[in-house]
């Protein structure tokens, strides 16, 4: 099961490719890069090997992390369209109204 309930399983997954993977995997990689630099070794060179495979677990939390978080928005999303739906009396329907009645009208200044 892991950390999202069997529930979260009916939600599309998120794309590879997300702002979290991105951030996580960036913070693997400069990791890696700052471990390289505390042990004196060249930064870029040494370990291009742990360099990936930081980039990798990164990106893996990243990805985990934001179907946690599509899980939870999905949740709050439902919880207060079920309370919207038992309490019609406090979100009562607005007038509609046009684009022309909100708007003020324009008078060029010349």
């Amino acid at each position: 099961m892991g950390l999202l309930p069997d529930e979260a399983k009916v939600l599309p997954p998120p794309g590879i490719v997300n702002r979290n993977s991105v951030w996580f995997g960036l913070c693997g990689w400069a990791s890696a890069m700052l471990h390289n630099s505390l042990n004196r070794r060249p930064a870029l060179k040494a370990g291009v090997h742990r360099q990936a495979l930081f980039i990798t677990v990164g990106w893996f939390i990243g990805y985990h992390l934001t179907k946690f978080e599509n899980y939870k928005y999905a949740t709050l999303d439902r919880d207060m369209s079920e309370y919207i739906r038992l309490h019609p009396e406090e979100f009562p329907e607005k007038a509609l109204k046009t684009f022309a009645e909100i708007v003020e009208p324009f008078h060029p200044i010349r």
